[in-house]
């Protein structure tokens, strides 16, 4: 069982920056690809980013391909989405996600068996 901690939402305006947080307690970090969606009002919930257990690979939706990097840091049991050149359409609940059973990068909500919270981000146009 692990527990996932979302942090760091809130409001910005159009072309800011914010960085999400989001830190895990429970089994190692390490054996948990990790994994970032958003859901906006009255839409389905969609696939961010996701980053490999050791950190070495990475994925990104094509919508934020360029603008937000996804990071982790095992040791601190924390995995990290820096999000830039913000624009309205990224306004959403944010989710970290882990993914324990086997497997590499995956975008399918379906195939990550620990979900946070949530934070909200809104930017303002």
């Amino acid at each position: 069982q692990v527990q996932l901690v979302e942090s760091g939402g809130g409001l910005v305006q159009a072309g800011g920056s914010l960085r999400l947080s989001c830190g895990a307690s429970g089994r190692t970090f390490s054996t948990y690809a990790m994994g970032w969606f958003r859901q906006a009002l009255g839409k389905e919930r969609e696939f961010v980013a996701a980053i490999s257990r050791a950190g070495g690979s990475a994925y990104y939706a094509d919508s934020v391909k360029g603008r937000f990097n996804i990071s982790r840091d095992n040791a601190k049991k924390t995995v990290y989405l820096q999000m830039n050149s913000l624009k309205a359409e990224d306004t959403a609940v944010y989710y970290c996600a882990a993914r324990w059973r086997p497997g590499g990068i995956t975008t399918a909500a379906e195939l990550y068996d620990y979900w946070g919270q949530g934070t909200q981000v809104t930017v303002s146009s």
